[in-house]
């Protein structure tokens, strides 16, 4: 089965065949670092690593670009409110800092919980404060060709004609009078409201730092610009595949796509786009106080189980968090890794690897379905830890090889431990364990049920899980105790 992917411009399941047989050029869009990362913005870099880490497993060479918008509106108001009289420092803003100095920090923020949760660095991260002159370019060009123009108040804006290109709205199939007015400029100079900025001209109170020599005067880019400058800049004019959530399909991807194809090129021809998070199906919002952060998350349970939750689901569809969910999916990681454990314990001298499961990569080429891929997933630890069962050490270790090339392909096994200190300690509470299991064998030798069973809970009640099988009894330890 080939790989098939739902493109969002035309609304289909298509097949996936790249420009270039054997290499994939992806761009999807990164942070805003106006603040520190949200649920969401860690959802949608865990779908866009999934999907890079399985054109990796089908033998294609992935030229991924995940940008960094480090020069916006919200990031110069966020530092301009720090230097007010009345500023008030909290966790998030605890000091008077530039605009460039807190966009640095929030980067690294989003840098900290990727990689927190195995999600592997793109090829390249741009940041669009490195782009001016290609988006100068762009903009020039677009003004040549008659579908952008200087705002003629001497503001320095520059805006893109939305009227000019019949095409507009194509992404999200809106005709244009049903369209909200663009609000990212004063809308004074604009030849219709709907019109987006392009370039931004130097406003009186704005940080001089945050302004750039331009042909239009001195300014700053507008949003969307900068990801039409960086994606076509290292992945040419057209490439495969244009990524990011949901909520950037418009007016974001909708202006990308314009401004591109007005100046002539193919730009992306697949887009995808993942779903929300919500609590509960009601959307995150703090006047609700239904939000969690991945700090939050991560303080909560261990980062596997942070990471197998946040990519169980399809990738376009929603997914709700609600409480106990990290719980499940610890649950459901524990059985895999009991699974796993036992696997090992056998010492059954097989092959070295595994191929994937053909339901496997079937789930996966139909367009990262990856909840049936998991169904896969959790069928072969059933028959691997059946296969144990009956004593046949061959087949389990040979479903212990595809579960964990299975996890690897996920993503989950290769997210980082946490640093632990406790070293001597493993080998101490070893030791301990195996003595009660002794006392407990004996106690069922000598029929005290009663000795062997209270021997068992007291080991559950800190968190150490029995398991009797016909090759001996197995332990391990539950998270979280």
């Amino acid at each position: 089965m080939a790989l098939r992917l739902y493109d969002t411009k035309t609304a289909q399941v298509r097949d996936f065949q790249p420009l270039e047989p054997g290499k994939v050029s992806l761009y999807y869009c990164g942070a805003t670092v106006q603040g520190n990362p949200h649920v969401g913005h860690v959802r949608s870099a865990v779908a866009f690593d999934i999907l890079a880490r399985w054109l990796d497993a089908s033998d294609y060479e992935v030229l991924s670009v995940r940008n960094v918008t480090d020069i916006d509106d919200k990031i110069l108001e966020k530092s301009t409110a720090s230097y007010a009289p009345d500023f008030e420092p909290d966790a998030d803003y605890p000091a008077r800092e530039t605009w460039f100095a807190l966009a640095y920090r929030f980067e690294q923020a989003f840098h900290n919980a990727y990689d927190a949760l195995g999600v592997r660095r793109p090829s390249y991260e741009p940041r669009a404060t490195g782009h001016i002159t290609e988006m100068h370019a762009l903009i020039q060009r677009l003004i040549e060709v008659g579908h952008a123009y200087p705002a003629p108040d001497g503001s320095g804006d520059v805006y893109f004609d939305v009227r000019s290109w019949s095409a507009y709205g194509e992404l999200t199939r809106q005709n244009l009078q049903d369209m909200q007015d663009a609000p990212d400029a004063d809308p004074r100079g604009k030849r219709d409201p709907r019109d987006f900025a392009l370039w931004k001209g130097h406003k009186p109170g704005e940080p001089e730092t945050a302004a750039w020599d331009s042909p239009w005067g001195r300014g700053r880019p507008g949003w969307h610009v900068e990801c039409s400058a960086m994606s076509t800049k290292y992945l040419g004019e057209t490439f495969d595949i244009h990524g990011g959530g949901l909520d950037l399909r418009f007016p974001h991807h909708e202006n990308e796509l314009a401004q591109s194809a007005a100046a002539g090129h193919g730009f992306a021809r697949f887009w995808l786009h993942n779903g929300m998070v919500t609590f509960e199906g009601e959307k995150m919002s703090k006047s609700l106080g239904n939000t969690i952060s991945p700090d939050e998350m991560l303080a909560a349970a261990r980062p596997k189980a942070v990471r197998y939750f946040l990519g169980q689901a399809h990738y376009r569809s929603q997914l709700v968090y609600k409480p106990g969910s990290l719980q499940e999916a610890e649950a459901a990681l524990e059985r895999i890794e009991h699974f796993l454990d036992r696997a090992l314990a056998q010492g059954a001298e097989g092959p070295a690897h595994a191929d994937l499961p053909a339901e496997f990569c079937a789930a996966m080429d139909d367009d990262l379905n990856v909840p049936a891929a998991l169904a896969v997933l959790h069928e072969t630890v059933r028959a691997g830890n059946t296969a144990l069962d009956n004593g046949d050490a061959d087949v389990g270790e040979l479903r212990a090889l595809e579960t964990a090339e299975m996890l690897r392909v996920l993503g989950i096994s290769e997210v980082p431990e946490p640093r632990s200190s406790a070293g001597p300690a493993d080998a101490a509470l070893g030791k301990l364990v195996e003595t009660m299991l002794s006392s407990r064998a004996e106690a069922k030798v000598s029929k005290d049920f009663a000795r062997a069973d209270a021997i068992r809970d007291q080991l559950a009640s800190v968190g150490v899980h029995i398991e009797d099988t016909p090759q001996g009894t197995q332990w391990s330890v539950k998270s979280g105790v």
